[in-house]
């Protein structure tokens, strides 16, 4: 009985294990059924395979599944004779079809799981990024509506934009400031673009400042 090296690095051209997606018995068998370590050069993917099999080799027992799946890459006759040369033109058309038939397979292989990748990615809910803001809002003196100048600022509306806690901050010559919290999607909310909204209340607003500005 002879090991068939050739079938066993064509069957892993396209496979990362002998059955499934995981290290199982149908590994154990095949990696004890072979007769020596593959070479990379001529077998690059069942030496890929046996270094890697071999890492579990502590847990051979352990592993799942029962198999006997080493007895399809075995074969208990010597290897056919040549076809005489007037069937050489059948042959080459023979091992054609099969070249295009593992490849085809090879191909259905990879675009399944690309497409379980796809669906897994497509299906992993999105991070939304948000910051806490800190902005203050300066009147003009302080004979400024204060009451006002907020009304004003919280008017101010927008998807991703959510108003929090205020209070009045002296500042000096009994001029107090609007010190404001709010919550941005930083995706939808422009900090420069939401401050020239503030602005444009000029009959309340002097100017406006972040004064911080924490990630979620």
């Amino acid at each position: 009985m002879s090991f068939d090296l050739a079938k066993l690095e064509s069957h892993l051209t396209s496979r990362s294990y002998i059955e499934g997606y995981t290290p199982s018995q149908a590994d154990v068998h095949v990696f004890k059924a072979l007769t020596g370590v593959p070479d990379a050069s001529t077998s690059p993917h069942a030496a890929r395979w046996y270094a890697h099999i071999k890492s579990y080799a502590p847990e051979f027992d352990s592993l799942p599944g029962s198999s006997t799946a080493g007895e399809a890459f075995t074969s208990a006759t010597a290897p056919a004779p040549a076809k005489p040369a007037e069937d050489d033109e059948d042959e080459v058309d023979l091992f054609g079809s099969d070249d295009e038939e593992e490849d085809a397979e090879a191909e259905r292989v990879k675009a399944e799981r690309v497409a379980a990748y796809n669906a897994k990615k497509a299906n992993k809910p999105k991070t939304i990024a948000k910051s806490v803001v800190t902005l203050e809002v300066k009147p003009w003196d302080d004979e400024t509506d204060m009451k006002a100048l907020e009304d004003a600022v919280r008017s101010i509306e927008q998807d991703g934009l959510v108003w929090g806690a205020s209070k009045l901050v002296p500042i000096g010559y009994g001029i107090r400031k609007l010190q404001i919290t709010l919550v941005i999607e930083d995706e939808l909310v422009s900090l420069d673009e939401l401050q020239e909204k503030v602005a444009e209340f000029e009959d309340y607003v002097q100017s406006s400042d972040v004064a911080a500005m924490q990630k979620l």
